[in-house]
């Protein structure tokens, strides 16, 4: 005892812990909490990058095949004069999406955990419905998209293309095992092999800066079709499966159950998920830009002034074959390869999540295994029937991809029955909502004493 101040190690019978105890009086708790703030600044940076990854998951929600569909035609029809619902579309998305952030943070618990445990039976099966209409209503044209990109790249028929979709999905998801970091290291790879391409793209096109800004930030509604044109922009934002995606990624990060530590894991969420929404407003606005600049110029063939009043993820890549030429489909096909891949994986990951609402999650999943198998085996079928390769090519053609359908079917049955847990580094039952988090006596700057952090277990306490 020293002063009022007791300083020791917590031992525990038959072993030794290096738990630090201390007690401190109001004159030491200044200093102390000074040291804390010289150890938080100069480790900013590094706890920010700690933070950096479930931003970007989330925001392949906003980039997926479906959105960039609907900014090509949006930009063909009205030019850059809608690229202002997409921004203010994206602005409530980032408030939104830190809602959803802010509350696994401070809970310790996702969205569909705490939908299960408050609301009743009727209530959470509406929730589980609609959130899971909303995943398969994306995924479809993530799906096709990336079949449509196999397609345009290595020229293999889009059912084929779905079925690599589905295994190469399984397989990038296995990537969990490894840590969910290596999953996010990959996806924002794809984020930005994607905008590499797309800002390439305009930089060939070079789109009138003037035009664009105003288009960005003056709301216009001109021309036949652009109101539905802008509900269709606006529809293609609303992805609430990313509410609870979200929710769930940031219980991957060890928050610090003090006052402080969630503060500042919300905020460096919040800065986190705005830095990868920028970027996938800059992708947004670079489709739309080079589909109205193409779509407008005066030197446009009849053709593809054909093609530009009705664009298709399929035919889409015409936009830039007078500048680049055949290579020009090789870009586009590989944007929308890393597009419909990295959003069709978080869109399973989401749907993983909200499986959880509900006990009997098994029933959605034999749903989803009955219409794989007659999907499959029937356009699978119909293929070997009406293709023009000799018998003995089609028998060795079943004899390898039978086998690999059946093990996609095995993989979403195991899929379905697995028991998932989340790991998290807050207990629920230490975090009250009601009563606040109990950290101690607070001091300035709202520096709460923990009863144990480790990352501050090696600061030499003051003497």
């Amino acid at each position: 005892m020293n002063g009022g101040r007791e300083v020791g190690r917590e031992i525990n019978p038959g072993r030794l812990s290096n738990r630090i105890v201390a007690v401190y009086t109001p004159e030491n708790e200044i200093a102390f909490a000074n040291q804390c703030d010289a150890k938080e600044q100069k480790q900013g940076w590094r706890n920010f990058l700690a933070h950096v990854g479930p931003g970007f998951l989330v925001s392949l929600a906003y980039l997926d095949p479906g959105n960039l569909e609907t900014d090509l035609q949006a930009g063909a029809d009205h030019k850059y004069e809608l690229l202002w619902v997409i921004l203010i579309g994206l602005v409530f998305a980032l408030i939104i999406q830190s809602l959803a952030a802010n509350l696994g943070v401070t809970t310790g618990r996702h969205l569909a955990e705490l939908c299960k445990a408050e609301y009743p039976m009727i209530v959470k099966l509406c929730l589980w419905l609609l959130a899971e209409v909303a995943v398969i209503a994306a995924d479809i044209p993530e799906v096709i998209g990336t079949a449509f990109a196999l397609n345009i790249l290595f020229h293999i028929p889009v059912w084929a293309g779905v079925l690599i979709t589905g295994l190469s999905t399984l397989l990038l998801l296995g990537l969990q095992r490894y840590g969910v970091r290596k999953l996010e290291l990959l996806i924002s790879m794809l984020v930005f092999l994607m905008a590499a391409c797309y800002f390439g793209e305009m930089a060939y096109v070079k789109p009138p800066a003037k035009e664009v800004l105003k288009g960005l930030f003056i709301p216009r509604l001109k021309g036949n079709g652009a109101t539905g044109d802008a509900i269709a922009l606006l529809g293609a934002l609303v992805m609430p499966h990313n509410l609870f995606l979200h929710s769930a990624l940031v219980l991957s990060r060890k928050t610090p159950p003090s006052t402080r530590g969630i503060n500042d894991a919300c905020r460096y969420f919040l800065l986190e998920s705005g830095f990868a929404l920028f970027v996938a407003l800059l992708i947004n606005i670079a489709v739309v830009s080079v589909s109205g600049t193409v779509c407008a110029a005066e030197n446009l063939s009849q053709e593809n002034a054909d093609k530009c009043s009705d664009l298709t993820l399929n035919s889409a890549s015409f936009l830039l074959k007078n500048v680049l030429g055949k290579s020009s489909s090789i870009v586009y096909a590989i944007a929308l390869l890393a597009s419909g891949q990295s959003s069709t994986i978080t869109g399973t990951y989401a749907g993983q999540y909200i499986m959880q609402i509900i006990v009997a999650s098994w029933i959605l999943g034999l749903g989803i295994i009955g219409i794989n198998i007659y999907y499959l085996s029937t356009g699978f079928v119909d293929w070997l029937i009406h293709n023009k390769l000799p018998k003995v090519a089609n028998i060795f053609i079943g004899l390898i991809v039978f086998p690999i359908m059946a093990i996609y079917i095995l993989s979403v049955i195991y899929l379905t029955f697995r028991k998932d847990t989340a790991v998290t580094f807050i207990n629920p039952t230490d975090v009250e909502m009601e009563k606040g988090v109990d950290v101690g006596t607070n001091g300035p700057n709202n520096t709460g004493i923990a009863p144990y952090r480790e990352d501050l277990s090696d600061i030499p306490l003051p003497q």
